[in-house]
């Protein structure tokens, strides 16, 4: 005769599998959400202007999407791990307004490099230095103990005071001939495609890999559930913490590397409410803000999905577009007033 448990009921061994097939069937379901409001949100463009389901139009939303998806690709590993960086947008008008100058400097030389040679130093500069943020970042976390909001809130100050201090309070402007080599990074297609698009892919693809298939992501994941027993199982936390800033950072610099060739200057405007932007496409992919799991493809989703929401706003007058950062803001605690209690 087999024991009962101290509730009555059979042990868990003897449970219907069903229910947990079930349950992974609510998750799928569950998982599809920001598709399926992608969808029924595409439908609704398209019903309120025939202009927005053409070629041109969806391929203008995925190359203005790629910044910001780009970002958010990073930012899904920083709130996976339990952490927040809120000076992206900082970080990338400092990065941006680092490669101008350096850029211009070399071009005025004595026997300057040719312009392509110019332009992947200053690739390079961009690459490094977001590398530099990130690790900073990730030390003062893990090594600092400091909570990653009031780290993040203090150098979203210390960068953006930084470049309008390099801009001396007004704009830095690329070389002009830098800017005309420059500008088939943004405005050249490969196949029809943008290559902004080609590199949110690739960036989407490979962070997906990474989060759901290697040991890294495994242990990003652990952190976010709970720190303290991802330490008992020997997984070394605060190494995996500035991986996990050094990544966003890098992530920050691509996007700045795409970016700087759309207007060739950078201001101490630039990258206003990228933060604001980046973390609601985490969230409405799905990713929870009390970390522990999330999805990169997911926060792709979010990512067009926001950037969706901001196209129909501008081709239909709804509301006024300088609402769109109220309307992400809104979103922001719609979604996380649905996770409440979610781990």
């Amino acid at each position: 005769m087999k024991p009962a448990t101290e509730s009555g009921t059979k042990p868990a061994t003897d449970r219907d599998p069903r229910a947990a097939g079930s349950f992974s069937g609510l998750r799928r379901l569950k998982g599809l959400g920001p598709v399926v409001a992608l969808v029924l949100l595409c439908i609704a463009g398209g019903l309120l202007n025939p202009d927005f389901a053409t070629f041109d139009n969806m391929m203008n939303v995925l190359t203005r999407t790629a910044f910001i998806g780009i970002i958010a690709v990073g930012m899904t590993f920083v709130i996976v791990s339990g952490g927040i960086d809120l000076s992206v947008g900082s970080m990338a008008a400092l990065i941006a307004g680092t490669m101008i100058v350096a850029m211009n400097a070399l071009a005025a030389g004595a026997h300057p490099p040719s312009a392509p040679v110019i332009i992947a130093l200053g690739i390079a500069l961009a690459l490094a230095f977001g590398a530099v943020f990130g690790i900073a970042h990730g030390l003062l976390v893990s090594r600092g103990r400091i909570e990653p909001f009031i780290v993040t809130l203090g150098t979203l100050g210390l960068f953006r005071a930084v470049l309008t201090w390099l801009a001396d309070g007004g704009a830095l402007n690329l070389d002009f001939a830098l800017s005309e080599a420059y500008g088939p990074v943004y405005y050249q297609s490969v196949l029809g495609v943008p290559v902004p698009v080609w590199v949110f892919a690739f960036v989407a693809i490979a962070g997906a890999v990474v989060l759901n298939r290697t040991a890294y992501g495994q242990h990003v994941q652990a952190i976010g559930s709970n720190e303290q027993v991802a330490r008992y199982a020997a997984i070394r936390v605060d190494r995996v913490k500035v991986l996990t800033y050094l990544l966003l950072g890098v992530c920050v610099a691509i996007a700045t590397i795409l970016y700087v060739p759309r207007l060739g200057s950078a201001t101490p405007t630039t990258g206003i409410l990228w933060e604001l932007e980046a973390i609601a496409a985490v969230v409405v992919g799905g990713t929870s803000l009390r970390g522990g799991a999330g999805r990169v493809m997911g926060t792709v989703v979010g990512a067009i999905l926001l950037s969706v929401i901001g196209n129909i706003l501008n081709l239909t007058s709804i509301i006024s577009v300088h609402l769109n950062p109220a309307v992400q803001g809104v979103v922001i605690i719609a979604v996380a007033y649905l996770q409440r209690g979610r781990r």
